[in-house]
């Protein structure tokens, strides 16, 4: 009996391991990918920039994306508004302080779907070092067999209280923050299919 039992545990774990190993490996094509956000600029205006160095892997097994393990890492010093200066200032200890906090990472916990392509994403967001559990809104825009390749293609859209992050840099004019304490999320992304 006891031989019986530790045979069948054995079994399970190897088929729990197996199924990990697995999972499908989707990775970024960073040609067609970007990581964009907004913020507004003296309560009139939006300024928009975008992160130009990211990694991350999506591992799913389903058609539809549901049990999808998403896992981004993004370098926080690769910040690109169009203007050095700024950038220069985001990098800096008021905004990202990207000396001491070099990454920010989102750990998906859950995407699920909501109706047809509509799905929502929920993860861990970490930003000089804070971690908060956001939900982001996702269009699935299908998948396709293109040049050799399987690609699926998402939008992702969103937006976080950059405060919650601790960054909080508020100088403020006659019309409130110079910077608004909202930021906009916007993810275009294209998924290739590892072979």
């Amino acid at each position: 009996m006891k031989i019986m039992k530790t045979t069948l545990i054995v079994l399970t774990l190897f088929i729990v391991q197996t199924g990990f190993s697995q999972s499908t490996t989707w990775k970024f094509d960073k040609n067609h990918s970007k990581i964009e956000f907004s913020a507004v600029h003296m309560g009139i205006s939006e300024v928009t920039g975008q992160f130009k160095s990211f990694e991350g892997t999506i591992k799913a097994d389903k058609a539809d994306f549901t049990d999808a393990e998403v896992n981004i890492a993004i370098d926080a010093s690769s910040i690109d508004t169009d203007n050095e200066k700024r950038d220069g200032h985001l990098k800096g200890e008021d905004f990202l302080h990207v000396g001491e906090y070099p990454e920010i990472k989102f750990d998906g916990k859950s995407l699920k779907k909501v109706k047809g392509d509509n799905y929502k994403l929920t993860g861990d967001l970490t930003i000089r070092d804070v971690t908060k559990t956001k939900t982001f809104d996702v269009i699935y825009r299908g998948t396709v067999e293109a040049m050799g390749n399987t690609i699926a293609g998402f939008k992702v859209t969103g937006t976080i209280d950059r405060f919650e992050f601790n960054v909080d840099w508020n100088q403020k004019f006659a019309k409130g923050l110079i910077v608004g304490e909202e930021i906009g999320i916007t993810c275009n992304i294209e998924l290739i299919k590892e072979k």
